[in-house]
């Protein structure tokens, strides 16, 4: 048999936490060392010391999960984490990834699924509910469809956008009319979906178009 893994969960409802104790423990290369409510309850333990995967929530009480992942990429990097949750919004998976996470699993996830995840996780893997790994999928596609969709003129200008200055200010710099700035920035508004100025370098900042540097 492989060497067990040793595993902590972090998750304030009780009865979940118990569930997945009671189905990781009849697998004979997994074991459960820590199980807590809360992360400030995980990091007070010494189990933490020993754990090689943890399973997180997001939403805890006290600390979040997020919160959980970061403080754990900082004081024990070679655990890893896979969290397990309700929510599937972009900023929450985004976020928890971001921060070190490994795997990110729906709530609803089967007992055979969460067992797999471990062991993949553990393997080096990153096991994603597939809903997840779709909206992450389709969020990089969109990012690279709105960069190919803004023409280098536009792009041009949103930078300028970005640096506060006025329409004239910009026509001046970029040699081109008020009317053929207001006509490019009605254009980007309409790719990226946003309308306002603020909308705009707040989407360009967060899909890269914008480069602080040029």
């Amino acid at each position: 048999m492989d060497q067990v893994i040793k595993i902590g969960i972090v998750e304030d409802n009780e009865y979940m936490r118990e569930g997945w104790e009671t189905f990781i423990e009849h697998e004979e290369d997994l074991a459960v060392i820590g199980s807590f409510g809360s992360c400030e309850e995980a990091f007070e333990s010494d189990a933490i010391n020993r754990v090689d995967l943890m399973i997180m929530d997001i939403g805890l009480p006290g600390m979040t999960g997020i919160e959980g992942v970061k403080y754990m990429r900082e004081h024990h990097p070679d655990v890893n984490i896979i969290m397990a949750t309700i929510h599937d919004d972009n900023d929450h998976i985004f976020d928890a990834l971001k921060a070190g996470a490994v795997g990110y699993l729906m709530k609803k996830v089967t007992p055979d699924e969460l067992v797999e995840a471990i062991r993949n996780a553990h393997k080096g893997g990153s096991p994603i509910t597939p809903n997840i790994a779709r909206k992450i999928i389709s969020t990089f596609q969109q990012a690279a469809y709105m960069e190919e969709e803004l023409s280098e003129r536009e792009i041009q200008i949103l930078n300028q956008l970005s640096t506060g200055r006025s329409y004239a200010a910009i026509g001046k710099e970029i040699y081109l009319s008020v009317d053929g700035v207001r006509h490019h920035i009605r254009n980007i508004y309409q790719k990226l979906e946003v309308h306002s100025r603020s909308e705009a370098i707040a989407k360009g900042i967060n899909k890269k178009i914008i480069r602080p540097n040029d």
